[in-house]
């Protein structure tokens, strides 16, 4: 029996995406083989179709980091034929396999059931950008941070970002929304920001080591000059999480942001958080903090992922894309 999977190879250097029909024979070596019915594009699926070895060192490779699906043979307990589950990060996409494919095989520790809550394609549009931004809401909310503080969202009209404006804004804090493009003003608006600031008007050349306190708690997606300009912002007691490096992995900052306002930077990492949050974070994200996201999503073919990828690695992309397989 054959499937259909997004599959990139590397061919005399360059890095090729093309669809291919695999052997599922081959594929099914874990405790638990999926059939696929929606997947999730995201930031890290773009650096493995070009090739990015830091995501993903051996090649031909079928990227895909969120996956939702149905049991199809189980060796485990733990999951039996016909369950609908939900298998997001871990190695998935960038070392093993991932969910641009008609199926998966996993090990059964890496599959979360669909909660009673939530369909398929909710819970994939959610994803790893929404597992993220719940990591976030989590510590920065663990952290003192209480409804009505002002929070503000970088990459805000990205997969992450969009999901953290409208999360937020659902928990009650006043969201401000930084985006490189003024034509996702409206966007920004219409999903729970109350405000939105233009990149280019947020990086600015000041060298002095503190500016005038402006948030209360920022979610960084970007890096660079950007989190280096939003610790100099934070008020006392305020707290970044950060879990991107979009624009650069690299920040020149001093240590007054921490011991003259004493600021917390909070690091946000969704492939080796604990079952048990994973768990828990699923849960408030299908329940107390489950959002509408129809507003963010829009629905693709595994034949236009490659220029989904390309227009996200243009910066272009806007909400959160959802591959029906």
């Amino acid at each position: 029996m054959t499937y259909r999977a997004l599959r990139v190879e590397e061919i005399d250097g360059q890095f090729i995406s093309s669809i291919k029909e695999l052997s599922l024979e081959a594929l099914d070596v874990n405790d638990v083989l999926i059939r696929i019915k929606y997947a999730a594009l995201n930031y890290k699926d773009a650096l493995s179709c070009i090739g990015n070895k830091g995501v993903t060192k051996n090649y031909p490779h079928t990227p895909g980091i969120d996956g939702a699906g149905v049991v199809v043979r189980s060796n485990c307990e733990k999951f039996s034929v016909g369950d609908e589950v939900i298998v997001t990060s871990f190695d998935l996409g960038m070392n093993t396999d991932g969910a641009f494919s008609q199926f998966i095989s996993v090990p059964k520790e890496w599959i979360i059931p669909l909660p009673k809550t939530l369909n398929l394609k909710e819970a994939v549009a959610i994803g790893t950008a929404g597992l993220t931004a719940a990591i976030g809401a989590y510590k920065l909310l663990a952290n003192g941070q209480t409804k009505g503080n002002s929070i503000l969202i970088t990459g805000a009209s990205g997969a992450v970002g969009s999901f953290c404006v409208k999360l937020f804004a659902s928990i009650g804090f006043k969201v401000i929304a930084l985006s490189s493009r003024a034509d996702n003003r409206e966007f920004l608006l219409s999903i729970g920001a109350n405000e939105v600031i233009l990149k280019s008007d947020f990086e600015m050349n000041k060298k002095k080591p503190l500016l005038s306190p402006q948030y209360d708690a920022a979610i960084d997606v970007v890096g660079g000059e950007i989190l280096e300009n939003i610790l100099k912002q934070i008020k006392p007691e305020g707290s970044i999480a950060i879990c991107g490096l979009v624009a650069s992995p690299n920040i020149q900052t001093t240590v007054f942001p921490f011991i003259l306002r004493g600021i917390n930077l909070l690091g946000i990492n969704s492939v080796e958080i604990t079952q048990e949050l994973r768990q828990q974070l699923w849960h408030k994200l299908a329940n107390e903090w489950k959002i509408d996201l129809n507003a963010i999503i829009h629905e693709h073919t595994l034949d236009e992922i490659p220029c989904l990828v390309n227009t996200m690695l243009a910066g272009k992309i806007t909400g959160r894309g959802i591959i029906k397989l």
